[in-house]
């Protein structure tokens, strides 16, 4: 049980720390303080519930039926292209770190909606937790099985807790307009770079 579960914390948290859409989306709004208390927890339990859903056998089901993960690849990489254009667009526009403004700059529904679509409408979320940690898992029995899922899903609860509330300590750097500006344009690289990568392999075939 125990080398079960920590090979579910190590695989899933190699996983999930890569750079991505939802660590970026994480980041920026932790820095902001805006919501990342419900960002954190929103974002660590849809993976646990992908995660879950994985290990209990969903992704054979997803790989037996190409379409699902077709609409799901082209929905993502609108969302992201999207997304990442409203970024560079924010990059040009000159901005500190205001607090007292920073903390109501989104609306709360707003950051929820946000964050299900950068969690939801992105292929790698089901690729990574529910086929590849899915598929990882079978190499344990019944028994141990859960206990893979469990210390992956500790993982994604650690992972963005901590860069929900670690991000706060980078604030006094973020109070030069120049910082939003790089931070903007890595979001907005980081976005269409996973886009181009999800619709590369449909331009290439």
């Amino acid at each position: 049980m125990q080398a079960a579960f920590i090979q579910g914390m190590g695989i899933g948290g190699s996983l999930i720390i890569a750079v991505g859409a939802q660590n970026a989306f994480v980041l920026k709004q932790g820095i902001k303080r805006a919501y990342p208390l419900p960002i954190a927890l929103l974002c660590s339990v849809i993976d646990a519930l992908m995660i879950t859903a994985g290990v209990a056998g969903l992704g054979h089901i997803i790989e037996a039926f190409p379409t699902i993960k077709h609409v799901a690849s082209f929905g993502g990489a609108a969302f992201l292209l999207w997304y990442g254009a409203n970024a560079l667009k924010a990059s040009f526009v000159a901005k500190g770190m205001e607090m007292e403004q920073t903390q109501n700059a989104d609306t709360l529904r707003t950051a929820i909606l946000t964050t299900l679509g950068i969690s939801l409408l992105n292929p790698h979320l089901y690729l990574d937790t529910v086929v590849l940690l899915g598929s990882i898992s079978t190499q344990f029995d019944d028994m141990h099985r859960p206990w893979f899922g469990a210390g992956a899903v500790l993982a994604s609860f650690l992972w963005f807790f901590g860069l929900s509330f670690g991000a706060r300590l980078l604030a006094p750097i973020f109070s030069r307009p120049a910082a939003w500006r790089y931070l903007d344009r890595f979001i907005w690289l980081t976005m269409w770079s996973i886009a181009a990568a999800i619709i590369w392999p449909y331009m290439a075939g």
